[in-house]
Order: C-alpha cells, then sequence, then structure tokens
C-alpha cells in the first residue's frame, strides 16, 4: 500500500517537475522572439518549412470536408425544407469548429511530427551541443524561429481550409444537387458574423498553433537523444497534441457561448 501511494507522489512530482522545465523553456522562447526580429530570413524558412509544404494537405482535406458537410448537410435539412440554408451549416460548421481543429490535428501530425524529428535528430547527432560550444543558444537559433513559424502558420492554414470547405460544399450542394447559388452565398454573407464567428475561429487557430507547435519543439528537444528516443518523441508530439487540441476547443467554444 505504501509503496503504491509511493510511486503515485513520485510521479506527480515529476510530473509537476516537467511541468515547470516547460513553462520556462516556453518563456524563455517567447523572449526571443524579440531579437529575431532582426533574422527575418529564418522566420521566413521556417514558414515555407512547416506551413507552405503544409498546404497540399491541408486544401485537399478541406476540400473534401466541404464536400462531405454538404452532403450530409443537405440529406438533413431537405427533411425539414430548409435546403437553402445549406450555405450558413457548411460556413459556420467549418468557421467555428472544423476549419481550426482539422487543421491542427493535420498540422500536428505532418509539420508538428517534422519538427520533432528534426529537433531531435539535431540532438542525437550532437548540433544542439556544436552550437552552445560555438556560444549560440539553441533556444535563439532553433527553437524560436520554428515556434513563430507555426503560430504565424496555423491560422493562414485554418483560413485556406475553410475557405477550400466552403467551395467543396458549394460544389456538391449547388451544382451537384442543385441548391439555389444565390440562396448559398446570400444566406451565408446574412448568417455568419464576423465577430462572433469569424475572429472566434481565428482565436481558436493561433491557441492552437501556439500549443501544437509548442509541442512539437519541446518533444524534440528534450527527447533521448537515440533513434529510438526520437521515434517516442515524434509519437508523443502526435498523440498530446491532439489530445490538448481537442480539450482546448471545448475550453474556447465554452467560453465563447
Amino acid at each position: 500500500m505504501f509503496d503504491w501511494f509511493a510511486q503515485i507522489g513520485k510521479n506527480a512530482i515529476e510530473f509537476y517537475a516537467r511541468l515547470g522545465k516547460e513553462v520556462l523553456l516556453f518563456i524563455q522562447t517567447l523572449l526571443a522572439f524579440v531579437p529575431l526580429v532582426l533574422r527575418p530570413g529564418l522566420i521566413v524558412q521556417q514558414i515555407y518549412s512547416v506551413g507552405v509544404r503544409s498546404m497540399l494537405i491541408i486544401i485537399v482535406s478541406g476540400f473534401f470536408v466541404g464536400m462531405v458537410l454538404g452532403l450530409q448537410g443537405y440529406n438533413t435539412l431537405v427533411d425539414f425544407g430548409a435546403e437553402e440554408s445549406l450555405g450558413v451549416v457548411v460556413a459556420l460548421s467549418l468557421v467555428r469548429e472544423l476549419g481550426p481543429v482539422v487543421t491542427a490535428l493535420l498540422f500536428a501530425g505532418r509539420a508538428g511530427s517534422a519538427l520533432t524529428a528534426e529537433i531531435g535528430l539535431m540532438k542525437a547527432t550532437e548540433q544542439l551541443s556544436g552550437l552552445e560550444m560555438m556560444a549560440v543558444n539553441p533556444v535563439d537559433r532553433i527553437l524560436a524561429p520554428r515556434l513563430l513559424a507555426g503560430i504565424i502558420s496555423m491560422p493562414l492554414l485554418a483560413a485556406m481550409f475553410s475557405a477550400v470547405g466552403i467551395f467543396g460544399g458549394y460544389l456538391v450542394g449547388v451544382d451537384l444537387l442543385g441548391v439555389d447559388e444565390g440562396s448559398y452565398w446570400s444566406q451565408m454573407q446574412a448568417k455568419v458574423d464576423f465577430d462572433q464567428d469569424i475572429v472566434n475561429g481565428v482565436i481558436k487557430s493561433f491557441v492552437f498553433g501556439v500549443v501544437a507547435t509548442w509541442i512539437a519543439v519541446y518533444e524534440g528537444y528534450t527527447c533521448i537523444p537515440t533513434s529510438e528516443g526520437v521515434s517516442r518523441a515524434t509519437t508523443r508530439t502526435v498523440v498530446y497534441s491532439a489530445l490538448v487540441v481537442l480539450g482546448l476547443d471545448f475550453l474556447l467554444t465554452a467560453l465563447m457561448l
């Protein structure tokens, strides 16, 4: 019995110690944003790596998600004679929830895992130690540009996802199922509010960008410098990012309603 309580205490201490280290490193990384402004080339390079290279999967996924929403939404609304509201259903579903959430999950699976593996391999091959020997802080040179790039890229990718999804819903609803084109767009413009819907979606995507990118760079920076350690850190990145994004989505939605 005492061993069981001792194990619980040990796990709790390790959890809070890890959390404290993570918060301190996060603050240190945020402070590194200030000198990073003088080196925009690093930011642009990482935006291309984590943002531009993720566009294909974001656009394709958004298109098919929008098509599914259009099909399912029409089949539901037609029973109530409200198929003209299809544009509102598709737009609100994407802008409020699916756009930020699915984009964050795809971002974690594609860009987040790549960031963890990249930084983990730098640690395993002692590149981070080499930077420290040359009086270069790895936090300033490695972590900060990648975190800032993820924060910038996530809202833009979420906006692309929602825009392409709305177009996919339009193709299914208007061209395939015969919904009136004018009703599709006019209902959407009348019912989608900028402050309550679009801004809230942007806030969600921003928060998800911070969380998903930070988990990726932290797991890579603190992983065990072996091939097995890097692989486990990459797996943790995807799992933790998905759980945190879904949990934060519920909290943010509850606060915004």
